[in-house]
Parts: structure tokens; sequence; C-alpha cells
């Protein structure tokens, strides 16, 4: 079992053994719904109440375990105990994973068309953006997963079994010191198999440190406490017995003599029977109902889907109609279909793949250098437009430790007398330190202000066990006199006492003091705190040796109250998160005072709080609107959890979860984005999209405003080539009908359509606003309709402008002279279309009160000279362009002022009306 415990920092690192006296610990009332897995909780309600003979029979063994044979048919029968895990894609899947997006599939038919057609120019052009995109994605994926998978620090680890001999083998010699457990395994030996070898009926043996291999039943248990912080989110360990009658009515979490494969033992030793291996265990059904269904469309990918296809309906509409009336008044239908494929390229945003993809590229790259590893592309823009994060409690809003919280005397006043006998019993205690012990202990400097060294002398001990459910040490103080200092659970420590202390005076402990007394440790409770008593008396110094019966008339001193305290980093960057528009709603398993307790103390709501067994009896809609009105949930199994997901994704919300246990896995997997931390159980990291490696939460804020500054330039293209595609659309059916000449050639659209793609390139590493990203943002194809609809027009308008310039100025009114015609607009198009980026890359004022990135300025000044350039220059020729007359500048220079100018006007306009994302 040594090997286990490499297993059980590996496996559970967050986990650590929370305490030793579990009574007042308040119940957790949790239950396996029965939708998760019926059968499962039948099986093991049923081995939880039955006796251990009636266990070991329907398991198919008995109390000296299975032989090597019986082991090995029940492997055969029940297979490996191993948990489905979330297999690696394989590469050629994960490839077509990134190429499949409406826009890629639309962007391979125009190429395939292109090639048809021997126009390998567009097909270079189109086919380039669609390899680029594709490799860019899954390069960059490949790599998060990999460093996701690094994380997973899995280990090879046996467990300690119980194996008769067969027939023919030698017996166990003279009193088997391998059977440490009375009438169990007297005919047996200790054999280390691996843990997938662990197969129903196998006896196990346990003790602290290690992690439980299945689910079992406890057939004999000294002092046991398990961690099940994982599986519920309870911070403090809980007592288990071999008592069959103490689990009656139960539910399946709280069944006091069943162990949970993925929870590991705090202390004490126990003999158990396997019941439940691998995806039949309580953590496999969790894992396999996490593995086996597929994720449900993020917001990001329903979104995307639904922009590109409004754009790919806009084309299929406008397109035939370019197709139509070039076709019509030319009468060269030939021309007309290339002229129309082209501008079915134009139409197309192809470059939307590959912004997307190196937008999200970027924000991974700058999320590793925070220690965060993003495994799906993705999430990153969903955590921009996140607006309700649900997060667990245990090991991610708190520390996952206990701290001392207070120390008082019997009516609640603060105490230090309290602290320093707790101390003294701590120090002396030989016994297992629990992690109450080393709070105390880590009150040092007690050390030394009690001169423990000098003044103290350990004389015996009284030790801890679960029917007193207290222990005492007794110290010589300078051999004046002995001191007998008992600690223990509240009401075992009040039996035993018949006087209290309220400052230097000793009082009767009667009734209406016991009252009191009471009172302040139910209050204490209420704050969601663990409450241990503090006890003392002194006795005459003749006597050595103590025993159980010297435990009486103990003057009562105090308390010791302890939590599980919140990050340092929690209530800071929850403020953060709200101030960016972020709510913030707790789902834990455990208590709802000790959950009540953790929301006061980070600045949560904690007036109403939602139970599990509330949750259980809701409908769908009925859980809708309870969401809506609670920030936290309490007492809940994981599908509650699932459940409270779904719900808020269904009222709209883009939901995040934050979760590190096995009862997260599936909350996780719903969740629009689930992020987990690298501490976290390994189904919980296989679910999340991203996983944070430091402590600090502070990096969910950074990551939030690192999602919304991507989903920004996201948008600004897709507004950008929308509305100024929808322009030029426009623009050539207004041409073709009035023109007796095409107003650009097919070659044109596709060069300036290339040109303009090249000048987008810079737009992944834009600034963004800062008013951009304090509110969540979100994909919305009605907006973005309404966007290109009132600012493609504008460019419309001085696109008619130059034709009129070309025709009635320059005289470019003949199909002699459509050259001279299809330069001058061919300019102005791509340099409008370029101007535009600045126009409506901001709500601000361009270049004064904003301005662009230096990439991004850099490309579009180098594309709108190259787009002069052309027709200018010795390549005109082979573009079929022609250099224009100097007086042309000047008419440009004042067309692209007042596009500027109007632009400007008419997005004020539209912000007053429509506002801007």
């Amino acid at each position: 079992m040594k090997a286990l415990k490499h297993l059980f920092q590996a496996f559970l690192r967050s986990r650590r053994a929370m305490g030793l006296f579990s009574r007042d610990a308040l119940p957790s009332g949790k239950a396996l719904p029965r939708s998760v897995a019926p059968a499962l909780t039948r099986e093991l309600l049923r081995a939880s109440r039955d006796d251990a003979a009636a266990v070991l029979a329907r398991a198919g063994s008995s109390e000296d375990g299975l032989s090597r044979e019986e082991a090995r048919a029940a492997l055969t029968r029940f297979g490996p105990n191993e948990v489905a895990h979330e297999k690696p894609l394989p590469g050629w899947l994960h490839l077509w994973y990134c190429y499949r997006n409406p826009f890629n599939l639309l962007l391979t038919l125009l190429a395939v068309v292109s090639y048809v057609t021997e126009d390998m120019k567009a097909t270079l052009v189109i086919g380039s953006m669609v390899v680029l995109s594709t490799l860019l994605r899954f390069v960059q994926e490949g790599r998060s997963n990999r460093a996701a998978a690094r994380l997973k620090a899995m280990v090879s680890s046996t467990a300690t079994v119980l194996r008769r001999n067969g027939p023919g083998q030698p017996g166990p010699a003279q009193g088997n010191a391998d059977a440490p457990h009375s009438g169990f395994g007297q005919q047996a030996r200790r054999h280390e198999v691996p843990l997938r070898e662990v197969v129903p009926g196998d006896l196990v043996l346990l003790s602290a440190g290690d992690m439980i291999p299945a689910d079992c039943r406890v057939l004999n248990a000294k002092d046991l406490f398990v961690s099940q912080a994982a599986m519920t989110g309870e911070s403090l360990p809980v007592e288990k017995r071999a008592d069959a009658a103490a689990s009656s009515g139960a539910g399946v979490l709280d069944a006091s003599n069943l162990l949970f494969m993925g929870t590991n033992v705090v202390s004490g030793t126990a003999l158990a029977v396997v019941v439940a291996t691998g995806n039949r265990s309580y953590f496999g059904t969790i894992a396999t109902r996490v593995t086996a269904s597929d994720r449900t469309p993020t917001a990001f990918e329903a979104g995307v889907n639904s922009v590109s296809w409004l754009l790919i309906r806009f084309a299929a509409v406008m397109v035939p109609v370019v197709l139509f009336i070039n076709g019509y008044t030319k009468g060269d239908w030939t021309e007309a279909f290339l002229f129309a494929l082209s501008v079915a390229v134009g139409l197309t945003p192809e470059m939307l793949p590959m912004i997307v993809t190196s937008t999200l590229a970027k924000g991974a790259v700058v999320l590793s250098r925070r220690k965060v590893v993003v495994k799906r592309l993705d999430a990153i823009q969903n955590f921009g437009a996140m607006d309700v994060l649900c997060t667990d409690k245990t090991g991610t809003l708190t520390q996952d430790r206990i701290v001392l919280e207070r120390h008082t005397d019997a009516f609640g006043q603060p105490s230090d007398e309290a602290l320093k006998f707790a101390f003294l019993n701590s120090h002396y205690q030989t016994g297992l330190k629990n992690l109450l012990d080393h709070a105390v202990l880590e009150h040092v400097e007690l050390h030394t202000q009690l001169r423990v060294a000098e003044d103290y002398r350990k004389v015996d001990e009284i030790p801890f066990d679960f029917e007193r459910r207290r222990m005492s040490v007794v110290v010589a103080e300078q051999d004046h006199h002995h001191e007998l200092i008992c600690k223990g659970a509240v009401e075992e420590v009040l039996q035993v006492c018949s006087r209290l202390r309220e400052g230097d005076a000793s009082l009767p402990l009667d009734e209406d003091r016991l009252a009191r007394v009471r009172r302040v440790t139910r209050e204490l409770n209420r704050e969601g705190l663990r409450v241990v008593a503090v006890a003392m008396k002194e006795v005459p110094p003749q006597r050595s040796d103590y025993g159980v019966a010297d435990e009486s008339d103990l003057i009562l001193v105090g308390y010791l109250a302890f939590l599980d305290p919140p990050k340092d980093s929690t209530a800071e960057a929850l403020g953060a998160l709200a101030a960016h528009g972020v709510s913030v709603k707790l789902l834990t398993g455990d208590n709802e005072l000790v959950a009540a307790k953790v929301c006061r103390d980070v600045g949560l709501a904690a007036d109403s709080i939602v139970l599990g067994t509330q949750i259980e009896h809701m409908n769908d809609e009925t859980l809708r609107h309870t969401v809506e009105r609670h920030q936290l949930f309490a007492k809940l199994t994981p599908l509650h959890k699932e459940r409270i997901v779904h719900a808020l994704r269904a009222n709209g919300h883009i939901t995040g979860f934050l979760g590190d246990g096995i009862n997260d896995a599936p909350a996780l997997r719903a969740a629009d984005i689930g992020i987990s931390v690298d501490s976290a159980v390994d189904i919980a990291k296989e679910a999340a999209d991203i996983i944070l490696l430091e402590k600090s939460l502070m990096v969910l804020e950074q990551g939030v405003i690192e999602g919304r500054r991507t989903f920004s330039n996201m948008l600004k293209y897709i507004r950008m080539t929308a509305s100024s595609n929808f322009g030029n659309v426009f623009s050539v059916l207004v041409a073709s009908a009035f023109i007796p000449f095409l107003p650009m050639l097919p070659l044109h659209l596709l060069v300036q359509n290339l040109l303009y793609d090249l000048s987008q390139i810079a737009i992944p590493f834009d600034n963004v606003d800062d008013e951009l990203v304090r509110q969540p943002l979100r994909w919305n194809p009605a907006d973005l309709g309404r966007f290109m609809v009132f600012f493609g027009p504008i460019s419309s308008l001085f696109d008619i402008l130059t034709f009129a310039l070309m025709w009635f100025v320059f005289g470019a009114n003949s199909p002699e002279h459509q050259t001279l015609f299809q330069s001058g607009w061919f300019v102005i198009g791509l340099l409008t279309q370029t101007l535009i980026v600045h126009m409506i890359r901001t709500p601000r004022l361009p270049f004064v009160q904003s301005r662009a990135s230096w990439p991004l300025l850099l490309a579009t000044g180098a594309i709108m000279a190259a787009g002069i350039w052309l027709p200018m220059g010795p390549l005109a020729d082979y573009f079929k362009l022609q250099a224009l007359p100097a007086g042309y500048f000047p008419w440009m220079i004042a067309i692209l002022f007042g596009y500027a100018c109007l632009a400007t006007v008419l997005k004020r306009v539209y912000i007053r009306r429509y506002g801007w994302q």
C-alpha cells in the first residue's frame, strides 16, 4: 500500500486530512440521484445495510478473501479496475475537427470551382487560407493538450489485499501475522497487487495515507477517518465503521461503512471487502458520464456557426442576382459566371477561420505566460463571453487546509488560556496528530512563552477512542502539581465537566450555564466553524498512571474553532469578476453553514441557500427560475451541479465552472468553459477546458479580459468584412445594371480581396479600448446583420461617386476605356475598404482618441500603398490595369476624406441608437 501514497499525492494532491473529531461536523445529506445509476445505488445501499457475511457471500468471497484462481476469474469477468478516461483524438480526427466549419467547407467548394474553371490564382489564394487556418488550430491545440497531459502525474500503484491459499499450497504459519483483524484473513496472506487487478470480493488492507482503490464495505476498522473532499466537497474527514445498523436510512455518501474509490484514509486502519471496481464504482459512474457523452456545443461554437450561416445565406442570395444581371445585360454568360464566382469569393470572409484561430492562439500564448494551460482554443472566447461563474468551494475558493480561527472561553469571549491548554495537549500527545492538532501547534510562539521544555513534563496519556471521542494528557507543572488536560468533541467533553472557568473564577456547571454553553457552541457551528472543547483539572502529583476514570469533574476552559479559510486572492478575484459583469455562484457538496461562512468571508451573498434535496424535487422549469434568484447551493451531488449549469445555459447565460474534485467533473463538462487547477483529480482536468497552474484566482480576471480582447478583435474583422462586402455587392449591382461593361474584372476582385485580407492579418494584435472589455461579449447575428446593412451602403455611396467621377470627369464611359474605369474603382474601392478598418475598429474617434496597434497601422498602410502602386507600376498590364491621371488623386483624397467624415458621424448615430458591443 505504500505505493498508493504516491498515487494519493498525484491523484488527489489538493486533498488533505481534515481532522479527527467528526461527530460535530454537520451532516452532508447527500444521496446519489436515482437518475445517475439506480443499480449502483441499490447495490451500494444493500452492501451498507447487510451484515458482513451476506456481503461476502454476494461478492463470492469469504473471511479469508479470494484465492488466486478466484481473483483471476473475477478479473476476467469484471475487467480491470480502471476508470474511463477521455482518450486523445487520433491525429487525423483532430485535424478533421479543426477543419470542419461552414466557412472552410464553403471555401473548399469555391477553390474546387476555381480549379475546374482553370482560375489557379483564386484556387491558390483560397486554398492557402483554408490550410493555414486549419494547421494553426491543429498545432496550437495539440501543443496545449500535450501540456495538459503532462500535468497528469500518474504513477504505477499497488494495493494490499488478503488472498487465501488454493488447494495444494502451504497454509499460513500459526498465529498468522498477516491477519491483523480478528476473525478475518486467518488463512490468508498479504499480496501487493497492481491497482488495476483489484477485483470484487478482494479483502483490502487500508492505513493512513492510502487511497481507496475501489468501492468497498468496511469489515473491521480502528480509528478510521476518510477524506471524501474530492467526492463530496466536505472539508472535514468522516468516520467510517463496520457497523451496518449505523448506516440504516442514510444516503449512499453518508453510509458510515462504505468507502469510495478516489477518497483517501486520513487516520486509522481498516479491512474492507471490494464491492465495485472500475466503471462500476461511484467514481467510475461519474467518469463514464463525463467521457462517454458528447459535449454540448458551446456559446462560441454556436455563435460562429450562426454568423457563418448568416453570411453564407447573404452570399447565396446576392451571387445569383449578380450572375443574372451581368449575363442578361452583357450577353456573355461565361464572363458573367466568372465574375459572379469572383463576387462569391469576395463576399466570403475567407480569412475568418484564420483570423479566429490566430486570435485565439495569440490569446492562448498570452495566458500561458500567466501559468494557464488552454486545452481548447474556443474556451478563450468563452472566457470573455462568460457572465456567470459557478465554483466549487473546497480547494478552489478555500485553501483546503484547517486553521485555528478562534480560541474562546466557555461563553465565547477570546481566551488565551484555552489555546494554552490545547497547545500542551497537542504537543504531548503521542497518537496520530490530525490537522486540528497541527493547526494548534502552528502557534509555535507558545512553546517559548509557556517554557514547555523547562516548566512542563509529560506524566501520562489517555488515548483517543471512538466511544469517548476525546483524549487527555497529564503533565507536571514544575512538579508542583499535575494537570489533566482533555480535548475533544463538545458534547463528550461536557459529559465529564462539572465546572467551568469564567475569568479567574471556577463556577458550577448548572443547567443555566450549560444552556448558555450550548448556545455559544451552536452559534459557532452556525458560522461554519468546527468546534473542539478544552477542559482540565489539577490533581495531586503523587500518581504516575491515569485512566479513563480520571476524566471526571473537569473544568471547562473554552473552545477552539477551526475552518478551511478562503485563499488570499479569492475575495479580490471575485470582486474583480463582479466589476467585469461576471456574477459568481457557489455550488458545493459541503454543509450549507460552512458554505455560508465562506460566502460571507469572500463577499458573496448568502442570505438564501438552496439544498440538493430541494433541487431533487424540482423540474427543469422550476430550476431555471431558482438559479436566477440564488447564489449559494449546498449539499449537492455531481448531477445537481450539472443540472444547475444546464439550467443557467438554458436561460441564455454563458456559464463557466471552476472545480477540482471528482464531483465537479460532470459540471465542468456541461459548462461553456470548464476551469480546473493543476492539483485537481485527473477526471476534473480531463473535463476542463482551461487549467490554472497557480493558486491565485486573480488569473481568472486576467483570463476574462484576455477573452474579451480576443472576442473584440474577432468581431472587428467580421464587422469590417461583412459591411464592406455588402457595400461592394450593392455597388456591383448598380454598376452592372447601368454600365455596358464589367465594373471590375474577376481578376481585379480577387486581387483586391487578397490585398484587403492581408491588411487584416494584424488584427489579432490590435489594441482594444478599455470600455470594450468591461462587460461580457457574445455573438449576436442580428446585430451583425444590422451593422452590415447600416454601414455597407456608406461605401456604396462613395463607390457610385467614383463611378460618376470616372464616367463624367475622366471620360471612361465606353468599353474601349473600361480599363481606366476599372483601375479608378479598384484603387478607391481598396482604399475605402482598408480605411474602414480604422473607422469601425473602435467606438471612439479614430487616430485621435484610439489608435490601432503598430502592426495593424503598418499592415493597412502598406496595403493602401500597394493598391495605388499596382496601376501605376510595371505590373499594371499583368493585372489588366492602367496608370491613373494626376488629376485623379486630388479627387481620391476628397472622396476618402468625405468617406471618413460620414462614417464617423453615422457611427455616432449607430452607437446612440443601438450601442456598441
